[in-house]
């Protein structure tokens, strides 16, 4: 099914689908795009080379925000022994930029929405920046706590309205081309933290991890500020953000976040009381949630957006993303302890294995990209999840007599899937909105890629709490589960394709 088969259906008005209030899309052909407006139609794009320097801003902006969610794990070691803390303590390094940063993806998202994607990306560049900043000269872990939650704010920002931007930088027959390049940097930098960490901590104190982003942070607002595109439209009858609702939009997924965290760290254990506290904070994120959502469902234009959830393309995509991206969290954390302790691989040798999938991701979503349009992303994605669970199934079946070649190429396996799976999957989901809802999709995918990756690490805490992590068992068992998730991901995906 070709792009253009979709655009030659009349542009619905608000109000007319039955899908969603003010959205539209041809139930007839596989993965067709809601539109609810002309500018869906008629938006040629950024010129050259205007485009290639407004992707650039778009794609380093998305690195340095995801690569920093990872990047500071390997220096915990150093921050506790510099700042006099203990371990449980320093975890709180990592929690404040993912907990500030998952909730407050989707009110920027809306924001971006009604006062422009070019504000709120600029905006986060900014209050990323400055906080980086402030990380570097910490002197005491909780400054450097705070200043982390201030930096996920600032991420926030740039990965709200990150696909959002690329929708109106690249011209509608050529979308695909910047959705895969995208993927492409937000697949291999959610990975390569420990990596980039390691090259930084061989000639640097940890301070440098943070201080790196100030020059980079500076070049991104100088730059944007000429290059990034404007909102095509403004979204209609938007009103303000209602406070009240980002508090309990915050309060939801930090209750949901820390719960399931307390949870999956204490599986197995006796510490009753833990399991207690973990328990209550997941009954407070159900609480919240429901009084968050029953808000949103009176809401014309809510801050969460349900709206997009009505339709049935966008609902299956989200799915899809969420178990994708637990299945490749799985692996990712499962594997440095299967080619380390169970295969006693050295950390280079180890380290250029697990650097064989996402050099297949590249090579993979690459040629995704030129396929986005001539065939449904349902069955791409379906196509390549199920190649990731082979993939997975392989590895695990391999786990305990395989040698380092036989074990590559089954990480080139997992990568090739993942990566032919990712950008039409990041495509529907940014094209079955309308263009004035491309903020709120962008924050839903980046939404759903974070809640993947907190439930694949809540889900290996606790399969390491109940086979222990010793000799590969619970690594074994990870590698089983995400095999699971990614079958799972492949049957969402499948279900999007409809006979014409």
């Amino acid at each position: 099914m070709s792009a253009q088969t979709c655009r030659s259906w009349p542009v619905c008005q608000p109000g007319a689908s039955r899908h969603a209030p003010g959205l539209c899309s041809n139930p007839a052909v596989p993965d067709c795009p809601a539109l609810n407006s002309a500018a869906d139609l008629r938006h040629p794009g950024l010129p050259v080379p205007q485009r290639y320097q407004a992707m650039a801003v778009i794609i380093l902006g998305i690195a340095v925000s995801v690569l920093d969610g990872t990047v500071v794990n390997l220096a915990l070691p150093g921050i506790v022994r510099d700042l006099h803390s203990t371990a449980s303590q320093a975890v709180w390094v990592v929690n404040a930029y993912q907990l500030a940063t998952l909730a407050l993806i989707l009110p920027l998202a809306t924001l971006g929405d009604r006062v422009g994607y070019r504000r709120v990306y600029l905006s986060g560049v900014a209050v990323f920046t400055v906080a980086s900043a402030l990380c570097s000269l910490s002197d005491s872990l909780s400054v450097l706590a705070v200043a982390r939650a201030v930096q996920g704010a600032g991420a926030a920002g740039m990965m709200s309205v990150n696909a959002a931007l690329v929708r109106l930088t690249y011209p509608s027959e050529q979308l695909g081309r910047g959705i895969a390049l995208n993927s492409v940097v937000v697949a291999t930098a959610s990975v390569a933290g420990p990596a980039v960490a390691a090259a930084v901590l061989s000639v640097a104190t940890w301070p440098w991890l943070f201080a790196v982003n100030v020059p980079l942070g500076v070049l991104l607002l100088v730059l944007g500020l000429r290059v990034l595109p404007r909102n095509v439209e403004a979204r209609a009858g938007g009103g303000r953000l209602s406070p009240l609702d980002v508090l309990l939009n915050g309060a939801m997924f930090s209750l949901l976040f820390l719960g399931a965290d307390t949870l999956g760290v204490r599986a197995g254990n006796e510490d009753a009381g833990a399991l207690l506290t973990g328990a209550g904070l997941l009954g407070g994120a159900i609480v919240v949630g429901a009084i968050h959502v029953s808000r949103q469902l009176r809401q014309a234009h809510p801050l969460l957006p349900l709206d997009l959830l009505r339709i049935r393309i966008f609902r299956l995509s989200m799915a899809t993303s969420v178990c994708a991206f637990c299945a490749q969290t799985l692996a990712y954390i499962a594997l440095p302890f299967l080619l380390l302790d169970a295969w006693h691989l050295t950390a280079v040798q180890g380290g250029l294995l697990m650097a064989c999938w996402p050099a297949a991701v590249i090579v993979a979503a690459t040629f995704a990209g030129r396929l986005i349009g001539r065939h449904p992303g349902g069955l791409l994605g379906a196509i390549g999840l199920g190649v990731l669970a082979l993939g997975l199934a392989l590895l695990t079946e391999a786990a305990l007599h395989a040698q380092p070649p036989s074990l590559a190429w089954r990480l080139v396996v997992c990568g090739l899937g993942f990566g032919l799976f990712q950008s039409p999957n990041n495509h529907t989901i940014l094209t079955s909105a309308p263009s004035n809802r491309s903020g709120a999709a962008s924050g839903m995918l980046g939404t759903a890629r974070l809640t993947g990756q907190s439930v694949g690490a809540v889900c290996i805490a606790t399969v390491f709490a109940a086979a222990g992590a010793q000799h590969g068992r619970g690594a074994l068992v990870a590698l089983g589960l995400g095999a699971c998730f990614a079958a799972a991901a492949a049957v969402f995906s499948g279900l999007r394709v409809r006979p014409a």
